[in-house]
Formats: C-alpha cells, structure tokens, sequence
C-alpha cells in the first residue's frame, strides 16, 4: 500500500525557487523564469499553491482570472490582470515523476474548478504542452477553435472546459 502524503497549500513567497526547479524539470523548452511565478502569486495568491508529498515540493498550479483570446505569453511578465476576466485559465499545473498517478493531477484540477466557480468564471481555459492535451481531454478539457500557437508554438493546443452547475 502507497503511504506517500500529498498536500495542496497555498504558495508563499519562499516556495518560488523551488516552483522554479519543478518547471525546469517537467518543461523543458517550455520552462518559464522565476519571475513569471513570482508575478502571478502578487498578482492572484489565491490560485497559487504547491503540493509538499512527504515534506518536499513535488508539484505546484498557477492559476487566475484571463480573456479567452489568447495565453499570456510563454516567460512573460504580465503587468496585471484583465478587468473583468473571461475565464479563469489554468496557467500550469506541473507534477514531478513520484507525484505523478498518485491523484495529485486530480486534486490539484478541483482546486483550480473550485476556484473558479468562487470567482464566478463559467469555464477554466489552458494551453496544453508535451502532448498533454489528450491528458486534459481525458477530464473535459474541449479544443478551442482559434488555436493562438503563437504563445507557445507548434503542437500547443488552447482548451476549454465549462465547468457544471
């Protein structure tokens, strides 16, 4: 039997270093700096939280208000965010390999849903990466129709999912 503790908690300031060495780590290409996480935790703290298993990171989301047209840009700062926003969109939920079919993904995706539906958003919007897009169908993620690969190049896929009730 699988004893590993998995716990979502809100990200604070000193966790940036470590979000930072996740996306290097499960990214790649698509890895993004300290600072974008660092933006988006001043900008909307309560989308921002970090899964510890067993006392370590092991994964974080990064999630807030944003417009349907686009993804904010791949490393970029933002400045703030849209008044009002569209949708609430799911900026990235990454898990390294120990957390990953422990039911983190699931639990990390209800925090973001239930987020969404206390700020009054309809739908979560995201830009699947690493043929991760079959992953999100799997759990209501729809394609979008206009596909802005220009945020985050060939073989990224803008989602949606309306969220029920």
């Amino acid at each position: 039997m699988d004893m590993t503790q998995n716990v979502w908690r809100a990200m604070e300031a000193g966790d940036i270093a470590g979000v930072a060495a996740i996306s290097d780590a499960v990214h790649g290409r698509f890895t993004e700096p300290a600072e974008v996480y660092r933006e988006r935790l001043s900008l909307y703290p309560g989308g921002c939280f970090v899964l510890e298993q067993d006392g370590a990171l092991a994964g974080y989301l990064v999630s807030h208000p944003w417009t349907r047209r686009s993804s904010p840009e791949l490393g970029q700062l933002i400045g703030s965010l849209p008044q009002p926003g569209e949708t609430y969109y799911l900026h990235d939920l990454a898990l390294l390999p120990a957390a990953r079919g422990t039911g983190a993904g699931r639990s990390g995706l209800d925090l973001v849903e239930r987020g969404a539906r206390a700020a009054g958003f309809a739908d979560v919007t995201l830009t699947a990466v690493h043929g991760a897009d079959s992953y999100w169908a799997a759990r209501g993620f729809a394609y979008v129709d206009q596909d802005d690969g220009a945020a985050y190049g060939a073989g990224s896929h803008r989602m949606r999912k309306t969220l029920p009730g």
